[in-house]
């Protein structure tokens, strides 16, 4: 008889971890260094808990994958493809050009140039224009002239009706065949810069997208596994490795999301503070409800404005790899890292450099590698340093609270051998069983989501016709990304009248989530 194991994976900077659960059971974890090209450390952490576990092929259920790269991508302005932008919005919004908010390296970087064209709806639904077919082929022309094979196509008011950009799509690639889609009506919400610039991004990332999931899925089926693969999501659900393919940019902050479920699920706890430090960087949020609190701007993303939501995560530059240095009085802890160079580069593993994680050597807080080689250290130096460490934390603690008082706090990750006994302002610490590997476990126990954000007007229709709509698209998309029909619930639903818009309107935003099909 199998078994239906999930399989949770985490790619950082400096490790890969990966985790196997059997229903409520966290059965093995394993924590190996992140290679060069990604992959290798996936198939060895993998490989780890499947011989731990004694878990067969035929016993995964589904395999689930958080991952850095396309974040990494877009700060280190690496592998992005050049974009064509197609705006419908006839003479409206033209003031503001796509892009104008966007940091200069980033926009002459991905800029295919961009076409504003007759198109668009007002905030009702009526046309602001109608759609022209022969403007869009022309830019189609120009772009394929240039090579570009990726187009973002944004609609002013696309969240409310997506009959243009769906009709633009369809004269797009029969003009360019094969190209890269992005359209603003499933990247983003209402606000239309924003939107775009997510719908841009989103395009960018697809050719590296596309490599990646094909690269975890040969990997896989070399492990000789034939179940689905998914990746997780900016908040905390998943998505199938196909639309993964699609859209990217809503995996682009899936880390610290996975560790933050990872703390609920190990502690039981719904509302907690969470530290996670890992080799790289910490992280500090809060839960609430078991989820992360979300960023209500939304996100900036290596300087571009998006408004898709992402978890309210303080990150700064301090890890188990961070670079220790001094000058003169001068004493700083990252926020350079050895990253995965650590078991080479740090000295207690024969290397030369002074990292954190020597420092917990010395200490005593962990036990790694040659503590004979860092015996030299002045134990005053090595005091010095935790406390600057400590303060940090402590200062991120206090920006994350919800208030004054002290709060618990549950602290996870490979790194968090760096804190030793409690914090100001948190109430109790606690480091739960499988702390180090709370991200991979996150990505496992993750479920499927779907959500629509839509202005309306209820002229000509009852709020509940409204609400019931919204809720079935929020549905559908969950069912689309691989949830068991019979189990979605709608697990947020806000209504917000727009008193400055004619019509009646109201801005509804709706999410419904699903477990995960069989």
């Amino acid at each position: 008889m199998t078994r239906a194991i999930r399989i949770g994976v985490d790619v950082g900077g400096t490790n890969t971890d990966a985790a196997a659960l059997d229903g409520q059971n966290v059965l093995a974890t394993s924590k190996r260094t992140t290679t060069a090209d990604v992959t290798g450390g996936i198939v060895a952490s993998v490989c780890a808990v499947m011989a731990e576990a004694e878990i067969e092929p035929e016993d995964v259920l589904a395999l689930m994958i958080g991952t850095t790269q396309f974040l990494n991508a877009a700060v280190e302005r690496r592998d992005l493809q050049r974009v064509g932008v197609l705006r419908l919005c006839g003479p409206a919004t033209r003031s503001l050009p796509p892009m104008i908010d966007w940091p200069n390296h980033l926009r002459d970087m991905v800029d295919g140039e961009a076409a504003l064209v007759g198109g668009g709806y007002e905030f009702d639904g009526r046309p602001i224009s109608p759609l022209d077919p022969g403007e869009i082929r022309s830019a189609c022309r120009s772009w394929a002239a240039m090579g570009i094979t990726a187009v973002a196509i944004n609609s002013v008011f696309a969240p409310v009706k997506d009959e243009m950009e769906i009709h633009a799509a369809r004269i797009v690639n029969s003009e360019i065949p094969g190209v890269d889609l992005s359209l603003s009506h499933r990247i983003g919400h209402t606000g239309l810069l924003q939107r775009e610039g997510a719908t841009i991004l989103n395009a960018a990332l697809m050719g590296l997208s596309k490599s990646a999931v094909d690269a975890f899925q040969s990997a896989f089926s070399a492990l000789g596994l034939a179940c689905p693969l998914y990746l997780t999501q900016n908040d905390g659900t998943l998505m199938s490795a196909d639309l993964a393919r699609r859209y990217p940019v809503f995996t682009i902050s899936s880390g610290p999301t996975n560790s933050m479920r990872g703390a609920s699920f190990l502690t039981g706890h719904a509302d907690r503070i969470v530290i996670d430090i890992g080799g790289t960087t910490t992280d500090v949020g809060m839960l609430v409800g078991g989820f992360p609190r979300t960023r209500g701007l939304g996100a900036e993303i290596a300087g571009i404005k998006t408004n898709f939501r992402v978890p309210d995560v303080h990150s700064f530059g301090l890890g188990g790899g961070s670079v220790i240095r001094q000058e003169g009085q001068r004493l700083t802890v990252g926020p350079e890292s050895v990253g995965h160079g650590l078991t080479e580069r740090a000295r207690v593993f024969g290397g030369d450099v002074l990292t954190a994680t020597d420092l917990a050597v010395a200490a005593g807080f962990a036990r790694l590698g040659n503590r004979a080689a860092v015996a030299d250290l002045d134990p005053a130096f090595v005091e010095r340093a935790f406390l600057l460490m400590k303060s940090r934390i402590e200062n991120a603690v206090d920006r994350m609270k919800p208030a004054p008082a002290p709060m618990p706090a549950v602290l996870v990750g490979g790194g968090s051998i760096l804190v030793d006994g409690g914090l100001e302002g948190c109430s109790e610490v606690v480091r739960p069983p499988h702390f180090e590997s709370a991200n991979a476990i996150g990505a496992a126990i993750a479920q499927v989501s779907g959500e629509i954000d839509r202005v309306v007007s209820l002229d000509g229709k009852t709020r509940d016709e409204a609400l019931a709509e919204v809720i079935a698209v929020a549905t559908n998309r969950a069912i689309e990304a691989g949830a068991d029909a019979d189990s979605v619930e709608v697990a947020e639903l806000t209504e917000t009248p727009l008193a400055y818009l004619p019509g009646n309107a109201v801005r509804i935003a709706a999410k419904a989530v699903g477990n995960l099909a069989a």
